[in-house]
């Protein structure tokens, strides 16, 4: 799985200079399900269970990550909350003691990309092929029988730069290879490059990630809409 370790110090910065709008993402992760216990599969620095915690205090909210610069971030900004709890785990190794009606990932572990016009297709942070197995075991073992997996959308992955807070330049340059794609990270101030980080991704066609996902009793459920911000599973 991608360590975000040289991102961490920059990574609130980029992200909320426009990259995600947290405000509607949490808008559909409450419209999608009644839920009381969630997990986010790879929370960063909290950005999501921030938003998410403040518009609900009467659930219990778990995150985990990888990367332990990204997870301090988190408990630092998640602190004052009392019904987050948040992990330092790999999802291929995941072991929580309590089982979810809702477990979601949006540009965490596991994600979709649609354009509306091609079909869509899955993307994983993890590229070996067994890890994405052992992976999605471990949290379906977390999902109760009927709980929901939702897995973030997002737009097709290009070449681009683009300025930033503080007159920063955010850019990003992708690569294909084989079962996938390597994804750079760069933040330059003028001449003097701040951070680059490097991402292998896997891929998996439509059909192969609803083979997948079906190995542990993930069932899709079709949307009407366009462009959401989630593909949704239900645990059958």
């Amino acid at each position: 799985m991608g360590d975000y370790t040289n991102m961490s110090n920059y990574y609130d910065l980029i992200m909320t200079s426009g990259y995600y709008d947290y405000k509607k993402i949490v808008n559909e992760l409450i419209a999608c399900a009644d839920f009381k216990n969630v997990l986010e599969i790879g929370c960063g620095t909290g950005l999501i269970i921030e938003e998410l915690a403040s518009r609900k205090n009467d659930i219990q909210i778990t995150g985990f990550d990888l990367t332990q610069a990204m997870l301090a971030i988190a408990k630092q900004r998640l602190n004052k909350f009392d019904h987050v709890t948040l992990e330092h785990q790999n999802v291929t190794g995941l072991k929580l003691n309590k089982e979810f009606d809702l477990a979601f990932s949006y540009g965490g572990v596991w994600y979709f990309v649609m354009d509306g016009v091609n079909e869509p297709f899955l993307v994983s942070h993890i590229y070996d092929e067994q890890d994405n197995v052992n992976g999605l075991k471990r949290v379906a073992d977390h999902v109760q029988k009927n709980g929901h997996l939702l897995l973030g959308v997002q737009g097709p992955h290009r070449d681009y730069q683009s300025p930033i807070t503080n007159g920063y330049m955010y850019s990003q340059t992708i690569q294909p290879i084989e079962h996938g794609f390597t994804k750079h990270y760069f933040l330059h101030d003028h001449d003097k490059k701040l951070m680059e980080q490097r991402i292998d991704y896997r891929t998996y066609s439509m059909a192969e990630a609803l083979d997948l996902l079906g190995l542990f009793g993930f069932r899709h459920q079709a949307t009407t809409q366009a462009l959401p911000q989630f593909q949704s599973f239900v645990k059958v």
